[in-house]
């Protein structure tokens, strides 16, 4: 199949350090390719993958220097997308909204997955301007404000399972790893650890519109030792981090759509203790990954519990539930049945899906001139009588 990947242009693909969404589209576009699928990566050029990678802007925005517009990379992904979307079978997005009014005017079947919150009003005002664009949300929670969505599915992601190693021997210490921010929750992990008597690391990045809150709320409370701060943290050092941890403390206080930490804590072999938020009840299994606590009081007792906790265990059902191999699986589900009926719809050919052998790539890039002709991966036939992209836009 035919597959094209488009991802947001804030952090590359994989992000060098902090970057939630972009971490998943990468996993999911390496292992869309290892099982054999021809896979397009529409992302910044910094970005490194096995697929072919159609770089839209030479950096990711982030670390851009000076700042761009994004409106201007953005419009740049979008006309890249419409010069090559009759190339492919399906196409998912990651970029939120952006591409809603002009994918449901092309020829070509489409998706896509929301990562965010969808709690807001304006976001609610938008999916109900698109009735009938198909989305997959990340855990079933995040559905719950805009319930009449045309929901595919729920996907939650995955990971590589070789990526980090569980640690079954852990040191004494309690780990915080996300964004400074009141909602993630800091200031009750400081004082959770502080409560227990145990050391708290911090390894998170501080938005700029959180400096203040940073330097006024947490800096004061980090003295090197009870509480200490690291800063951003890659995936070369996380699972450092992560596995030597007693426990993840995630103490959000926001209706997260998933939370990516979770899943890295316990493939390190790391229990989790959650604030009963957002997806929190989706992903950890009380007693068994974790503990779901509903305030500091509790929190402070699961701490006590950790010993209860079988980090292989842990690891096993990491394994189970949150496999990148898992993840592609389910949308490859999705791809297959969007298409058919895609083709029924239009009264296409119905197609055959085939698997082929993968074919070796160097990670790299080509760019939007390149040509997707020479590509010996089986097509779904279209209808004669459908215009060509050109005609459709």
């Amino acid at each position: 199949m035919r597959i094209a990947q488009v991802a947001p242009l804030a952090e590359s693909v994989p992000p060098r350090l902090y970057g939630g969404t972009e971490r998943v589209v990468s996993w999911l576009t390496e292992e869309l390719a290892n099982l054999g699928h021809d896979v397009t990566l529409f992302a910044s050029a910094d970005s490194l993958t096995s697929a072919s990678l159609v770089s839209v802007w030479p950096r990711a925005l982030r670390l851009s220097r000076p700042a761009p517009d994004p409106y201007a990379p953005y419009s740049v992904l979008l006309e890249k997308l419409v010069e090559l979307a009759s190339s492919f079978d399906v196409i998912h997005c990651h970029i939120d909204w952006l591409h809603l009014p002009l994918l449901r005017r092309l020829q070509v079947p489409f998706l896509t997955t929301l990562h965010g919150r969808l709690d807001l009003g304006y976001i609610q005002a938008t999916m109900r301007s698109f009735p009938h664009a198909p989305f997959v949300s990340i855990s079933d929670n995040q559905r719950a404000p805009v319930p009449d969505a045309n929901w595919l599915a729920t996907v939650y992601h995955g990971m590589p399972t070789a990526l980090l190693e569980p640690c079954y021997e852990p040191d004494n210490y309690l780990a915080f790893l996300g964004r400074i921010t009141p909602e993630k929750g800091p200031e009750m992990a400081i004082r959770l650890a502080r409560k227990s008597g145990r050391p708290l690391r911090i390894a998170a990045k501080v938005p700029r519109g959180e400096s203040r809150y940073f330097k006024e709320r947490i800096e004061p409370l980090v003295d090197g030792a009870s509480v200490d701060f690291i800063g951003e943290v890659g995936d070369n050092t996380k699972e450092n981090f992560l596995g030597k941890a007693a426990a993840l403390l995630f103490p959000i206080d926001w209706p997260e759509p998933f939370g990516l930490v979770m899943i890295e804590a316990m493939a390190c072999g790391t229990p989790v203790i959650a604030t009963r938020r957002g997806s929190v009840p989706e992903i950890i299994e009380e007693g068994v990954t974790g503990f779901i606590v509903d305030n500091e009081e509790e929190a402070l007792a699961a701490i006590g519990r950790l010993g209860t906790i079988d980090r292989r265990r842990v690891r096993k059902e990491f394994e189970r539930r949150f496999s990148s191999h898992r993840m592609a699986n389910d949308y490859l589900q999705l791809y297959e049945t969007l298409v058919r009926d895609w083709c029924i719809e239009n009264k296409a050919r119905a197609p055959t899906i085939h698997v082929i052998r993968r074919r070796q790539r160097p990670r790299g890039r080509v760019s939007a001139d390149d040509t997707l002709g020479d590509r010996k991966m089986p097509h779904f036939d279209r209808a004669p009588s459908k215009p060509d992209v050109g005609e459709a836009v």
